[in-house]
């Protein structure tokens, strides 16, 4: 009697199991392909979960007492994509920050006018942005200089901190989706 070995377990969770449209981080790779496929991929998470809401609903604080909305994370994504990556890295400050100003430093999350598809094609148009002017750094050692110490800070800094941001904002946004709708998984 021959028995067949059972399948081996798969570990997923059925909300995690199906193609969603973001390309998979490669197992393997330099590290500037990791991080900046991980970095992608937290962008198009970010993206699906602002996907098919209605944009009254975006700008909805749908976690009390917290301040933050899916609309509020794309204006201050938007803002941390420019600041970091073109201004401290490519030190290109010829454009005024879009969501930012001394006088008004919470507007990314507090004023939340405007149309929210016109915050989605910035937010867009800023994260190619990001990505030419990391695929044209020579390395992930290239440095701009942080604006706050006047110090150098590596490219390979910045990226890993624009993860932990998404990752962390992701979070954020997966609860407000979750409140809003229901979703949940992405």
């Amino acid at each position: 009697m021959t028995t067949e070995p059972a399948p081996p377990p798969q570990h997923l969770s059925p909300t995690w199991a199906g193609p969603d449209g973001r390309a998979t981080p490669p197992l393997l790779g330099d590290e500037r392909e990791l991080l900046t496929s991980f970095l992608d991929y937290h962008r198009e998470t970010f993206a699906m979960k602002c996907a098919g809401v209605p944009a009254e609903r975006l700008s909805e604080f749908a976690v009390p007492p917290s301040g933050m909305s899916l609309h509020g994370l794309l204006r201050h994504l938007t803002g941390i994509e420019q600041w970091w990556l073109e201004i401290q890295f490519a030190g290109d400050e010829s454009r005024p920050l879009m969501y930012y100003s001394d006088d008004d430093p919470d507007q990314d999350f507090e004023r939340l006018d405007g149309d929210v598809a016109e915050a989605l094609a910035l937010w867009r148009a800023q994260v190619e942005i990001s990505r030419r002017i990391v695929a044209e750094a020579p390395s992930l050692d290239a440095t701009g200089v942080q604006k706050t110490t006047g110090k150098p800070v590596a490219l390979r800094r910045i990226l890993l901190l624009m993860l932990a941001e998404y990752a962390r904002h992701n979070g954020h946004a997966d609860l407000l989706r979750e409140c809003i709708d229901g979703s949940t998984g992405y």
